[in-house]
């Protein structure tokens, strides 16, 4: 049986389902999905920071010149778009089982629709400006969070896309498929890879009678509180995001899937009037994202000493203590205590963050793209 035939019997077998039933539990995977990945300063130490940073910089660099080398500068707004969307679905955060909490990431997508080298500018892109101005991941662990968000999740997922999709025709239901495995195991590999170096803090830096320095969770618990929730919940969902907007993109712009094999004949399908849709959707976004608000707790892996030590950790790594809040970000955890108005904080953090990482997209991708046009005409 192929796969394009277990879609259809599963799409079969979805539609028999009662109409109630299949809300109720669309609205239960909402509620649990989870990515989670941003490690604050002070749970990895400075030397592993380090490593990590270095790790990061090759692919930034292949990212770069595959930007300048293969991306029409006509391109630049759905690429400011897909790292707007990147920023923007990171802020909602949703309640878990246990009192934590999380959020999608969107690499997977970005890596289907420009390639993983360029996905890896995108990602890191919008996570930086949320280290910068929002606090979101620490600043000396932004090489930790952009290699497992912008490099681990859209090179894996990518891969598995390529693999499963094969040299079918852009408008195979073998697609979105490819797209949703692609995203399901893509987003666990990388929660592997953050549970991972949490887990070796303990091993690696500790005292002299072997109290953790760093992060506290050793391996058998970091690995499993990271990998279990994406595999089982927010895999899945991450890849039907990836698989649904495939399939609109089948249907209504189907050029755009074309981009990384044929740029030039591609650009033109990028502009705003071709991707108006998928702009409103990142309106309604930003208006929606006080629902981030509603979800109590903390993502795992990113609590302060003083909510360990609410969780019942007899002890506060020093090195953890030395290193938290060393980034007084402006609008820490998105919000701005002047207007008296977390909603409302959020809101304009939203706006400020999309603003900021738009730009920069389109402007990285104009003046790259532009030097690359101009390089290739002198050779």
């Amino acid at each position: 049986m192929s796969i394009s035939d277990m879609f259809q019997r599963g799409q079969v077998l979805f539609q028999r389902i009662p109409k109630g039933i299949r809300v109720y539990y669309g609205v239960l995977a909402a509620w649990l999905v989870t990515t989670a990945m941003h490690i604050p300063d002070g749970y990895l130490s400075p030397a592993t920071s380090l490593v990590m940073f270095l790790v990061i910089l090759p692919f930034w660099y292949v990212g770069i010149r595959k930007l300048r080398e293969k991306v029409n500068a006509k391109s630049a707004p759905l690429i400011a778009l897909l790292a707007a969307f990147c920023f923007i679905i990171m802020m909602f955060n949703v309640p878990l089982p246990g009192g934590t909490t999380g959020h999608a990431v969107g690499g997977a997508l970005a890596a289907i629709i420009l390639g993983p080298e360029v996905a890896t500018i995108v990602v890191s892109m919008a996570l930086i400006i949320q280290a910068i101005f929002f606090g979101d991941g620490g600043i000396l662990n932004i090489g930790a969070n952009c290699f497992n968000m912008a490099v681990v999740l859209p090179y894996v997922s990518y891969a598995l896309y390529q693999w499963l999709a094969g040299r079918q025709p852009l408008d195979s239901r073998r697609r979105p498929v490819a797209a949703f495995v692609g995203g399901w195991i893509g987003l666990t590999v990388a929660a592997a890879f953050a549970g991972f170096e949490f887990g070796i803090q303990p091993l690696l830096f500790h005292t002299a009678n072997g109290t953790p320095l760093y992060a506290p969770y050793p391996l058998a618990v970091a690995i499993p509180a990271m990998v279990i929730p994406h595999l089982l919940v927010a895999g899945p969902v991450e890849g039907v995001i990836s698989a649904l907007v495939v399939a609109y993109l089948q249907r209504a712009n189907r050029p755009v899937l074309e981009l990384t094999a044929n740029p030039d004949l591609a650009a033109p399908a990028t502009g705003f009037g071709r991707l108006r849709a998928l702009w409103i959707v990142l309106i309604a976004l930003i208006v929606a994202t006080p629902l981030g608000l509603l979800a109590p707790g903390t993502a795992w892996g990113e609590w302060s000493s003083d909510q360990l030590s609410g969780l019942g950790l007899s002890y506060i790594p020093q090195g953890m203590k030395q290193l938290e809040g060393l980034w007084g970000a402006p609008l820490a955890g998105y919000d701005l205590p002047a207007l008296g108005n977390s909603n409302a904080g959020y809101i304009l953090s939203a706006v400020v963050g999309i603003a900021v990482v738009g730009f920069l997209a389109w402007l990285f991708t104009t003046l790259l793209s532009a030097r690359g046009h101009s390089t290739s005409q002198k050779s």
